[in-house]
């Protein structure tokens, strides 16, 4: 009896200390934001915003600390790139081949890459930890590239990916990555400032300002001004944005106005501020020459080739 007692007590004291550990193991994994953000290393830009989110700049996070703590996570990582027309033809490859280098690399990776005719496919060589699948881009609305791609990144969400990554990425083909785009541009919800318009004085923002537009940013409101061409977050979360999206484009029609993707997606952000904020190293314009301010490209939009 003494000993069956001396079981369930020994028993009793490794599951209570696995609790133990278990528990604040998991005070350990939620990691805040000043584990791995200092703002203060960048003075000359701006870190955080109104609304305390931070603003990702070479130099303002420990990628070590992040590493430890996304390391324990599993996580996958979706990457949607619509390529259609000569949009395949000319930068798809490198688009690949670059991200395979760069992105997330040491992160399990989804390439969903959009085509509109499979023989565009140039001949990808996917990196250890990533993977690719073909998606085939249907609709009636190739004269306005934007909203077909949203419709269908919207169906293949709801489709599979929602149940295939953790984070989803949605940018444009014509794009070259040049330095490591790590888990230090995860989040809920994320934007792309504007490589353009970033250093632009912000009251010629080229918001939509007809108040009849469900894109609309009242004269004298705006925060920043965001980059189309790449939006991520959770898969819900991107698929939040398109539903109100299309909802927009729906409204403007009815009224006779015609706005811009990017404009809808400014207005989402104004209305549905980001968690989290890229700043333009993460997608410079080449045709720009880099100030001071810009420390390391991430990724830098290819210059149109001629024929």
């Amino acid at each position: 009896m003494n000993c069956k007692r001396r079981v369930l007590l020994l028993i009793s004291c490794v599951l209570y200390f696995m609790l133990l550990e278990y528990h604040f193991r998991d005070e350990v994994e939620e990691l805040r934001l000043s584990d791995w953000f200092n703002p203060r290393k960048r003075p000359d830009v701006v870190t955080t915003t109104d609304w305390l989110a931070p603003v990702i700049w070479e130099g303002t996070f420990n990628r070590q600390v992040l590493e430890e703590y996304y390391g324990r996570q599993n996580l996958t990582i979706g990457l949607a790139v619509p390529a259609t027309g000569r949009i395949a033809d000319q930068y798809l490859e490198l688009f690949i081949q670059s991200a395979s280098k760069h992105f997330m690399t040491g992160y399990r990776v989804i390439f969903y890459i959009m085509v509109d005719a499979f023989y565009r496919l140039p001949n990808l060589e996917p990196g250890p930890l990533q993977t690719v699948q073909v998606l085939d881009i249907r609709g009636h609305d190739a004269d306005d590239f934007h909203l077909m791609r949203m419709k269908n990144l919207a169906v293949h969400i709801v489709g599979h990916i929602q149940d295939e990554v953790d984070f989803l990425f949605s940018m444009m083909a014509n794009r070259v990555f040049q330095n490591d785009f790590g888990v230090e541009t995860l989040g809920t919800s994320v934007a792309q400032l504007h490589a353009w318009w970033y250093f632009k004085n912000t009251e010629n923002l080229p918001y939509e300002r007809r108040p009849g537009s469900a894109a609309c940013i009242p004269l004298g409101q705006g925060d920043f001004y965001y980059d189309g061409t790449v939006i991520g977050g959770t898969p819900l979360e991107i698929l939040n944005f398109i539903k109100e999206y299309l909802d927009g484009i729906m409204r403007d029609k009815e009224n006779g106005l015609n706005s811009t993707y990017e404009r809808h997606l400014n207005k989402y952000f104004f209305i549905h501020k980001p968690t989290k904020l890229l700043s333009p190293e993460y997608s410079w314009d080449t045709v720009l020459w880099p100030p001071a301010q810009v420390w390391l490209v991430k990724a830098a939009r290819c210059l149109e080739r001629a024929f």
